[in-house]
């Protein structure tokens, strides 16, 4: 295939890449509605027990002696701490204190951390545009944070919620530096080529680590509440496993690949900041929580410094 081929955008690729943000939107909105039935990282863990247990007929080889996922196991285990049991465990208790629609806004400000942990960490040039771009969005965020406020700034408390989220995205940032920058001796090609494999490889690191964090989630809830932590077992909790199972955590993650491998990173990144704009439109529906002008105003400061970012930079 040609090299302009890869990068050309077709209804087809569109439509997969559309598919990513909305399953997003909507885990932040399920995530909302099931506080009160299920403690935040429990629900994590439940997720990608689950979603393991889906992949498992698919992938299962990649478990197995010669596979060759063992040799690597550290690296493995480190992207399965990030990507599994750190990321969405801290966007699930940031749902407890935070809407859905401040949650992905502050999560729009991925590619701004990336930007300065690449710069930090991993020798990542930032150009004079980048910074600018970085800057926009940083405004966009205070904008968020500060509910409109910029001049209560020097004052501000952030939601716990808000400061969860901040580190969550800081998270993500990591270990999609990790993913792009991996350790000398790279990961396995033939586990990195398969999807499902190379997701399976991570979950079962970051099932371990997640059921750890669950551990401490339930021995604190005791110890403030009393035995165990209250469960509210029933359809309403089942459905939205299987939805943050199959949804976010598989068909997201297969359309995502498959739509950066036509079109490149620098493309498919727009589609991403389309996740604050469903999230707005599923809690104003199912949530009853309708957008503000700084949600707009904070949309608009960060999707302008990415596009800032982005701009004069080659696919």
């Amino acid at each position: 295939m040609p090299e302009n081929a890869t990068h050309r955008l077709t209804a087809g690729t569109a439509a997969l890449l559309v598919i990513p943000p909305l399953m997003w939107a909507g885990n932040a909105v399920v995530g909302r509605l099931m506080q009160g039935v299920v403690p935040p990282v429990t629900l994590n863990f439940l997720r990608w027990v689950l979603a393991f247990a889906i992949l498992l007929p698919v992938a299962g080889w990649v478990l197995r002696r010669s596979s060759g996922l063992w040799p690597h196991w550290r690296r493995f285990a480190l992207l399965g701490l990030l990507g599994v049991g750190l990321y969405n465990a801290l966007q699930y208790l940031a749902l407890k204190t935070s809407t859905p629609i401040n949650v992905t806004l502050v999560a729009a400000s991925t590619p701004v951390w990336m930007l300065l942990m690449g710069r930090l960490f991993f020798g990542a040039a930032v150009s004079r545009r980048a910074a600018a771009g970085a800057l926009l969005s940083l405004v966009g965020v205070a904008v968020v944070l500060t509910r409109g406020e910029l001049a209560a700034l020097a004052g501000v408390r952030l939601v716990p919620g808000d400061a969860w989220m901040l580190m969550a995205s800081m998270v993500w940032a990591w270990y999609s530096w990790l993913l792009v920058r991996p350790p000398a001796q790279g990961y396995p090609s033939h586990i990195r080529s398969d999807w499902a494999a190379f997701l399976l490889a991570q979950m079962v690191f970051g099932l371990g680590w997640s059921s750890l964090m669950t551990g401490g989630e339930w021995w604190l809830l005791a110890a403030a509440e009393g035995p165990g932590p209250a469960i509210a077992w029933g359809w309403p909790l089942m459905a939205a496993l299987l939805y943050v199972a199959i949804g976010p955590s598989l068909l997201a993650y297969r359309c995502w690949g498959a739509g950066v491998a036509r079109v490149g990173p620098a493309v498919a990144g727009f589609f991403s900041n389309l996740t604050p704009l469903f999230a707005a439109v599923m809690s104003a529906l199912l949530l009853g929580e309708t957008p503000r002008l700084y949600h707009a105003a904070g949309f608009v400061l960060i999707v302008g410094g990415i596009l800032v970012s982005s701009s004069g930079r080659r696919g």
